[in-house]
């Protein structure tokens, strides 16, 4: 699969002066619901409507969705309010009944996209398609996963696609339900800079509070649109209540949130730039010359642990430097998370590095 400029056709296509929205209820309840949302979000920079009809749980017992009914209920809220159409599937029988009932945009979630033969059930079933087919990051952090999904896709001769950014799942402890990862997404856009990039907030942080910061965070990063899960009732919904926010809520972040250019072109900008960019450069620098004399030290205490046969893992030691560099971090205005990740990545390679001195 390659870039190219006819992957934004489809969103070309929408001629919006802002990004896309993409809104509604995470799960379809009755056909009052449905239809009520809808026009609540009809006036609004909304463009498609979403409702989930299957919903795949982690475990059994819960709300799974009401199928089939919500198809039709689906189609009558888009009659009334012209808004096009957009829920999951995961099966090829899903595929087939959303097709049916002429629902224009289907995503397949970070579930399915972690196995390729699923996608590559809904890649056959879709083969040809003009509708906008959208495709979740796989839950674990895997880009050649998420891009081998797409290139299945994309081999299946689907013109419309894009890619919906929902986090991944980590087993560390964080404030976000689902961590971005944001540079993973980055990697992505980078390779396909003209494939349509969508954040949804709503799996990401998990707390209605938070999905406008993070919306913000999205479209700092130049992302083409957002994916927010819309309830009438959201404290009551029969699924992830706690992620979703009213039209009201939503219709006042579309007033909040500020659309970033791309860049600018008047001079002056441009050389104040690219001074920042050369002081970046020159840090940069600094910081690999660090780091590599810094393996060297861990070369050293390789060499000593041999000779005196004790093992490469202290964790007395590492929990120490951890607990002492997030305390210096704070200090200097980095999160922990950032000092956690940096300095778990830095113990990983120092250990690799004995691990080289002793085997030798």
């Amino acid at each position: 699969m390659e870039n190219k400029k006819e992957l934004r056709t489809w969103l070309d296509d929408f001629q919006l002066n802002h990004p896309l929205v993409i809104a509604g209820p995470c799960s379809a309840e009755t056909e009052e619901q449905v239809l009520k949302i809808a026009h609540e979000l009809k006036n609004s920079d909304v463009s498609i409507f979403r409702a989930g009809i299957w919903k795949p749980r982690t475990r059994p017992g819960g709300f799974e969705g009401v199928g089939e009914i919500g198809l039709k209920w689906m189609q009558k809220a888009k009659a009334e309010t012209g808004l096009l159409m957009a829920t999951e599937v995961a099966t090829a029988a899903h595929v087939k009944l959303a097709l049916e009932h002429d629902i224009d945009v289907l995503w397949i979630g970070a579930r399915t996209t972690v196995n390729p033969f699923a996608v590559q059930e809904i890649a056959d079933a879709l083969q040809g398609t003009d509708k906008i087919v959208l495709l979740k990051n796989p839950v674990n952090p895997d880009l050649s996963l998420w891009i081998g999904g797409l290139e299945r896709l994309y081999n299946a001769n689907i013109k419309k696609l894009g890619v919906i950014h929902r986090g991944f799942s980590t087993y560390e402890k964080t404030k976000y339900r689902n961590n971005p990862e944001w540079q993973i997404a980055i990697d992505l856009q980078n390779r396909f800079p003209d494939l349509p990039l969508i954040c949804d907030p709503s799996h990401i942080t998990g707390r209605r509070d938070m999905i406008q910061e993070v919306s913000q965070q999205a479209l700092d990063l130049n992302y083409d649109g957002l994916i927010i899960e819309t309830h009438i009732d959201p404290d009551n919904a029969w699924s992830d209540a706690a992620q979703q926010v009213t039209p009201e809520t939503l219709k006042q972040m579309f007033i909040n949130l500020r659309v970033r250019k791309v860049s600018d072109d008047e001079s002056e900008y441009s050389q104040k730039m690219a001074k920042l960019r050369m002081q970046i450069d020159e840090f940069d620098g600094k910081l690999l010359e660090i780091l590599g004399n810094r393996m060297k030290v861990a070369d050293k205490i390789g060499l000593l642990k041999k000779e005196k046969n004790v093992a490469i893992l202290q964790n007395q030691r590492w929990n120490e430097i951890l607990g002492k560099m997030i305390l210096e971090g704070e200090e200097k205005g980095l999160s922990n998370e950032f000092v956690m990740h940096l300095f778990k990545a830095i113990h990983q390679e120092s250990i690799s590095h004995q691990e080289k001195v002793i085997n030798k």
